[in-house]
Formats: structure tokens, sequence, C-alpha cells
């Protein structure tokens, strides 16, 4: 009664029920899993906790990624953040929210993957800020991180989230358009508006090439994440403000499968192509190799 594949079976029961895609998304767990609503919640709870907390830990000014390629961005911005930063302080925030998931995640920390590891700092960074600068309740950003999860949903069930399968543009795409439907919600935006949101921040990324250096997932994926950021919050603001996508959502996710299949695969998750194949990161990859081999 309540599953859906697409957005369009997701609207349309939004308008039968005359419920948000929140709600809806609940329901579809609970008839899927045979699971109670509590549980159902509690367990959005803990994954937002640990979103959380994997933002305060990736602040921090010390911390290092694994190979050593990134860590102590997610600080800087923040810092920056405080000062007269040109994006706007909401979206600055998210961004360095974002760079904070990423810099925990390469080092080994614990993240929730949303909805990949290389795609972790978008959605919570968005969700995090927003609602800081807001007062939003704790309880609207679990309801946020469901709208978040339903666009999510959709993009598993007719495409991919695999960088390895579709490219960057089925990880930090994907995580965009959750970010941008989710922050719709809890400006208070409609459910045809959030997916509106959605199609244009998938739309926007389109084509977007998987090429982690050294196979890494620091560069470019980190940066990538903060970006996803703040691209979300102006696909929420376009939605907000009236502005639709002309190519429907589902239509635009076919579209990201299509181009996902024609990619050669020096551009998914190889390392061989892209900012993985530039002298610099070829010249990392070396160095890479001569301290294995010195050990």
């Amino acid at each position: 009664m309540y599953q859906f594949a697409t957005a369009q079976e997701l609207l349309a029961i939004c308008t039968r029920e005359a419920i948000g895609i929140d709600e809806i998304t609940v329901r579809a767990e609970m008839e899927a899993s045979g699971r109670e609503r509590d549980y159902i919640w509690s367990k959005m709870e803990e994954q937002y906790k640990v979103m959380l907390e994997s933002i305060k830990k990736g602040l921090a000014s010390d911390i290092r990624s694994l190979g050593g390629l990134i860590g102590g961005n997610a600080y800087k911005l923040q810092q920056h953040t405080q000062k007269n930063c040109v994006s706007g302080q909401t979206v600055t925030k998210a961004a360095s929210y974002a760079l904070a998931v990423t810099e925990v995640n390469a080092s080994m920390g614990k993240i929730i993957a949303a909805p990949t590891g290389g795609a972790s700092g978008t959605l919570p960074g968005v969700i995090a800020a927003f609602a800081e600068d807001r007062n939003i309740p704790f309880e609207m950003a679990i309801k946020a991180l469901l709208v978040g999860g339903a666009i999510g949903k959709i993009i598993a069930s007719q495409a991919t989230l695999s960088g390895a399968e579709g490219g960057c543009q089925a990880e930090c795409g994907s995580a965009a358009a959750m970010a941008a439907a989710a922050v719709v919600y809890l400006a208070g935006g409609t459910a045809e508006m959030s997916v509106n949101a959605a199609a244009m921040a998938l739309k926007g990324l389109l084509g977007l090439v998987c090429d982690p250096v050294a196979g890494l997932v620091e560069v470019p994926c980190s940066k990538r994440n903060a970006i996803g950021a703040a691209h979300a919050m102006i696909c929420a603001d376009m939605a907000l403000a009236g502005i639709t996508s002309f190519i429907p959502f589902d239509e635009v996710v076919e579209a990201m499968s299509r181009v996902g299949r024609m990619m050669s695969p020096d551009l998914r998750e190889t390392a061989r192509g892209g900012c993985a194949a530039t002298a610099t990161a070829q010249s990392y990859v070396l160095k890479l190799n001569n301290l294995k081999t010195d050990q």
C-alpha cells in the first residue's frame, strides 16, 4: 500500500493519503520489514546521532586521513564561516560539516553511508547546518532524513548508488538530490518541491566521474561532498521559489543510469582517469609505492 519505486508513485501516495514523504517512508519500511514504528524511528535517531558525532569529530584541527591527502579542511572552513564568508553562513557551514564527515570517514572513523561512504558528508552536513541555524527540533531533522532516504530509495531502485557502476554522479549526485529534498522539507516546502529540488540537484551533477586519487576516498571525494552540500541548498531554494525541473525526477534518474552505462571504466572508481590520472596524482601514487617498498 505504501511501497514506491518512482517519484511518480511516491507523489501519488502523498496525494491519496494526504501525508508527507517522511510518513510514507516510515509506513513503507514498516510494511516491508514488519518492524514497529518505534523501532524504525529509534534506528533513524541512532543514525542521525552518529552523523552529528562524525561532524563534531571531523571539525578537529588535527584530524588526518589514512592516505594523508586530507584533514583539517573542515576546521579551516568552519573558522572561515565565522567571518564574512562569500557563500553565506548556512551554506558554508553545511559545506564545512560535509567536509568533516568525509575526513572522519577517510581516517577510518564511524560514519553513516548517505548513501555511500564516499558521499557520506552531504546529507548530514545540509540537515545539521540548516537545523542548527534555524533552531529546528531534533525530531524534524529525523523526518528530513526520512525524506532524503525516500529519494535515495528511488535512485537505488531505478539506477544505482555505486560509483563503480555509475560514476560519482551516482554517489555525490544522489547525495545532493537527497539533501536537496530533505532541506526543502525542513524549510516547509511541499512534497512536489522536494522532488523538484532532487531532480535539479541530480541533473546538475549528471555525468560526474568517479576518479579517486590512488584509489583512496579522499581526493577529490571530500571536497565534492562540500560542493554537493552547497549545490543541494541552491537547488532547494530554486524549488522553494516555485522553480520546477523541466525533466521530471524519474527521467533524470533514468538518464543518470544511461550515462553511467556509457561511461568508460576509467571514469568509474578505477583510479585510471580524471583527476586520478593527472601528473600530481601519479606522483603521489609513486610516492606511496616507494613507501610500501621501503617498509
